[in-house]
């Protein structure tokens, strides 16, 4: 079953621009090191919830918007080998991130289905 890396972060919504060139240098980054896809997504309808949301998930302040990204591995072992090698990989170390790396949040998720 294949294996996703999520994250969400938030993006100076004047970066919008620079997000996208972001996301377009990594993705081959990605997929030269085994991903299958890469999806990164602008969020627009993001409701204030009681307890949590999208927003407190980050911090979101004034003039950001949350940006959701996912990279779908064939599996964790490739994952695993591709976040060690991409973390020597002077190309992917020089790129800057256009957003506050601090506040992002991340993870790996085992799919359970895809319909």
């Amino acid at each position: 079953m294949p294996y996703l890396d999520i994250s969400v972060a938030p993006v100076s919504t004047d970066s919008r621009d620079a997000y996208l060139v972001h996301t377009r240098e990594t993705t081959p980054l990605f997929k030269e090191h085994g991903a299958l896809s890469v999806t990164d997504s602008w969020g627009d309808d993001l409701p204030d919830g009681k307890l949590t949301d999208f927003k407190k998930a980050v911090a979101l302040q004034e003039g950001e918007t949350v940006a959701v990204s996912w990279i779908t591995w064939p599996d964790r072992v490739t994952r695993d080998a591709a976040w060690e090698n991409l973390m020597q990989d002077d190309r992917m170390m020089k790129l800057d991130m256009p957003f506050d790396g601090s506040r992002m949040i991340m993870g790996g998720f085992e799919m359970l289905s895809d319909s």
